[in-house]
C-alpha cells in the first residue's frame, strides 16, 4: 500500500482536474454541478466585464439592453462550457490508465489469470493508481478480479466485465443529461425574449396609432417600433448559436468518451479474458 508520501504514478487526487483545482470531483469523468455552477457564474461575470470598456457597441448592447433574457442564456451557456471542460479534462487523465506503461497484467505470455494469480495483479493496480474506483479501466479489472479471488469462477469473469461495461456506459450517458436538457433550455430562452420583445413592440405600435397626428410623426413613431421588432430576435439569435455551439462540443466530447469506453473494453479482453480462457482451456485438456 501506498503512504500519505509516496503518492502512485496515477494519484486520482493529484491528477483529476476537479479533484485537483476545485476541490472536489465527481467519480470518472462525472462532474459536480454545484461547483461548475458557480465556475458558470464566475464566466457570466467575465463576460460582461468584458462588454464594459465597449457600452456603445452592437454586440455589447445585445446582451446588456434586452432585458434579463440574454443574462440568462449566457449563464446557461457559460455553466455548459464549464461543465465540458471539467469533462474533457477528466477525460484526459482516465485515459492515462490505457498507456502501456500502466499496464498492471503482467506481459509474461506465460502469466495465467487464477485464483492463485489474483493477488499479483491487484497489488500492480494499487502500486499504479491510489484508488481503483476512482478510475474506469482499473475498476472494471478491480470487481471482476476480486469476484474471481472469491468464487474462483473463471467463466463469471467475462460476465462481470460486460455487465460493468455496460453500467459505465449508462453512467456516461447520465453525465451528459444535464448538458442536454440546457441545449433545451437555451433557445426556449430565446424564444421567451422574442415574445417579450414582439409584445413590447406591439405595444408601442398601439400607442402610435392612438397619438396619430402627422404623417411624419407616425413615420417616426413606426421606426422605433420596426426598431424593437429587429432586436426582439436577437435573443432567439444569441439563444441558437449558443445552443448549436455547446451541441457541437458535446457531440465531439461524447463521441471521445464512447471510443474511450470501447478501448476499455479491447484492453479487458486482451489482458484479462485471454488469459483466463488459456487458464480454462488447460483445465479442460487435464
Amino acid at each position: 500500500m501506498n503512504n500519505a508520501n509516496h503518492l502512485p504514478p496515477l494519484s486520482w487526487k493529484k491528477g483529476d482536474f476537479e479533484q485537483r483545482f476545485l476541490g472536489g470531483g465527481g467519480r470518472f469523468t462525472r462532474v459536480n454541478l454545484l461547483r461548475s455552477a458557480v465556475g458558470g457564474a464566475l464566466l457570466l461575470v467575465a463576460f460582461y466585464a468584458a462588454l464594459t470598456p465597449f457600452p456603445g457597441y452592437e454586440v455589447a448592447s445585445m446582451f446588456t439592453e434586452r432585458g434579463l433574457v440574454p443574462y440568462a442564456i449566457v449563464f446557461f451557456t457559460a455553466w455548459s462550457l464549464v461543465i465540458l471542460f471539467v469533462k474533457w479534462r477528466k477525460l484526459k487523465f482516465q485515459m492515462r490508465a490505457l498507456e502501456d506503461r500502466y499496464c498492471v497484467v503482467p506481459r509474461d505470455h506465460g502469466f495465467i489469470l487464477a485464483k492463485g494469480t489474483v493477488d499479483t495483479v491487484k497489488t500492480n493496480i494499487y502500486q499504479t493508481v491510489d484508488d481503483p474506483k476512482y478510475f474506469v479501466l482499473f475498476n472494471r479489472i478491480d470487481i471482476a478480479l476480486s469476484n474471481l479471488k472469491n468464487l474462483g469462477e473463471v467463466g463469471d469473469v467475462d460476465d462481470i466485465l460486460r455487465s460493468q461495461a455496460a453500467h459505465d456506459e449508462s453512467v456516461m450517458e447520465t453525465s451528459y443529461s444535464i448538458i442536454s436538457t440546457f441545449v433545451w433550455v437555451i433557445p426556449v430562452l430565446g424564444f421567451i425574449g422574442t415574445v417579450l420583445g414582439l409584445s413590447e413592440a406591439i405595444g408601442q405600435f398601439g400607442s402610435v396609432l392612438e397619438g396619430a397626428g402627422a404623417i411624419d410623426e407616425i413615420k417616426a413613431s413606426l421606426q422605433n417600433v420596426t426598431g424593437g421588432l429587429a432586436t426582439a430576435f436577437q435573443t432567439t439569435l444569441q439563444a441558437l448559436v449558443a445552443a448549436m455551439t455547446i451541441q457541437l462540443l458535446l457531440a465531439l466530447l461524447k463521441k471521445s468518451e464512447e471510443e474511450f469506453l470501447d478501448e476499455c473494453t479491447e484492453y479487458c479482453v486482451i489482458h484479462v479474458v485471454n488469459r483466463l480462457r488459456m487458464h480454462a482451456n488447460q483445465g479442460s485438456d487435464q
